[in-house]
């Protein structure tokens, strides 16, 4: 296992992520399988991880539970554990405090050694932000007594957002959790995200290094091409290899599913891996092909005659990345716009149409667009079963 420096300590290149625990079934709603949870963490940490990162949400509330039980047994100065307050959670109230030392209890520990704000975005940042919650400086005050050793935040926000909390809290953070792969380089523009946080001094924490999977299963025209490359490369690998460049991004973490995706993740980072400049462009060609893109400029030639003001790029750019795989957090994205701003706001007046350089016919992409957003779950019906669940939890105990 490779480590990576921070702040003095020796950080595994990769760690556990424990969003996507293996359960006990195919099951949607089946609990997850305590003892393989318990059997992974030993292997991770008998070949070197030293990072395991969970939230309050993750599992219905359970993956704090069970990730603090597998740990348990293992010496506490062995590991790093990481944990999130969801401040991003639509909610009547928060109550850091009480959630705070929940957790630890949870957990079974005295203290995290990194700490998250969880999801910063358009959605949340104003709840953060609330002097009626006092979020950041609770959580700030932990870190000056100690139970919280490193306090950070994960953001899916635009560039826009995390500027915007980077000027009023940045000087308080010490890193940042993004979503940075291959394809979201440019998709959901990791690198410019990449380059602020490292320009502001944060360091950078990556989640869904895969795309949740997608970039470890590429389509077989695009898996040969990497093949002729590097032979017996796994496609994941190629993944990895393209973080492991980027001289500040300091932790990889990986939602590890079943052994075999730990046995094989855990060999790709025995080493710290390079690519050469062919295999870089090719990797990145291969996502600009993969994209299936709406072929949008931001030049803003059709925001000028919108009669609902729109901000047409914005829009596009959001539907660019539904059209690749549909999330929650996209989504939740467009919640956080006023109604009248949404896509389902365009009244196909076509002025757009006719002055974008690209042809692009926007009026039908908006429509679409709209018609795909009401597809997916809302975020507030999301949090809602979410607090629904950890409720139930709390009576089980």
């Amino acid at each position: 296992m490779y480590y990576k420096e921070f702040q003095g300590l020796q950080l595994s290149g990769l760690g556990f992520g424990a969003m996507r625990l293996p359960l006990v079934s195919q099951e949607a709603d089946a609990p997850v399988d305590e003892a393989m949870v318990q059997d992974m963490v030993d292997y991770a940490i008998e070949h070197g991880v030293n990072y395991f990162d969970t939230a309050y949400p993750y599992h219905g509330g359970t993956s704090e539970l069970i990730l603090g039980r597998a740990l348990s047994r293992h010496p506490r100065e062995s590991y790093y554990l990481a944990t999130k307050y969801p401040g991003h959670q639509i909610s009547s109230s928060y109550n850091p405090a009480e959630v705070f030392e929940d957790q630890l209890k949870k957990c079974g520990v005295e203290y995290f050694d990194f700490y998250l704000l969880h999801n910063i975005c358009e959605n949340s940042i104003q709840t953060y932000l609330d002097p009626r919650w006092g979020i950041v400086d609770y959580f700030i005050q932990q870190r000056k007594q100690g139970r919280i050793r490193h306090l950070g935040f994960s953001s899916h926000g635009e560039m826009e957002c995390l500027t915007g909390f980077l000027d009023q809290y940045g000087e308080e953070m010490e890193f940042c959790q993004i979503q940075l792969n291959y394809m979201d380089w440019t998709l959901q523009r990791g690198k410019e995200k990449y380059d602020l946080l490292t320009e502001r001094g944060l360091g950078v924490w990556v989640m869904e290094p895969l795309r949740g999977g997608k970039l470890a299963a590429l389509p077989e025209k695009e898996s040969q091409a990497l093949g002729k490359l590097r032979p017996g490369e796994s496609m994941a690998s190629w993944g990895f290899r393209f973080l492991q460049e980027l001289p500040n991004v300091r932790m990889i973490l990986s939602g590890m599913s079943n052994m075999e995706q730990m046995k094989e993740n855990v060999k790709t980072f025995e080493e710290a891996g390079s690519l050469q400049e062919k295999e870089r462009e090719t990797l990145l060609q291969i996502a600009e092909g993969m994209k299936n893109s709406i072929p949008c400029t931001g030049c803003r030639y059709c925001c000028d005659g919108c009669p609902q003001e729109l901000n047409i790029p914005v829009l596009l750019s959001v539907y660019n990345e539904l059209r690749f795989a549909p999330a929650i957090n996209v989504g939740m994205r467009i919640e956080a716009l006023p109604e009248e701003k949404r896509p389902s706001a365009c009244v196909g007046c076509g002025k757009c149409a006719s002055v974008c350089p690209q042809n692009i016919d926007v009026p039908t992409e908006l429509k679409s667009f709209a018609e795909e957003l009401a597809k997916i779950p809302s975020w507030e019906s999301t949090c809602r079963k979410r607090e629904e669940e950890q409720a139930r939890l709390k009576r089980k105990e």
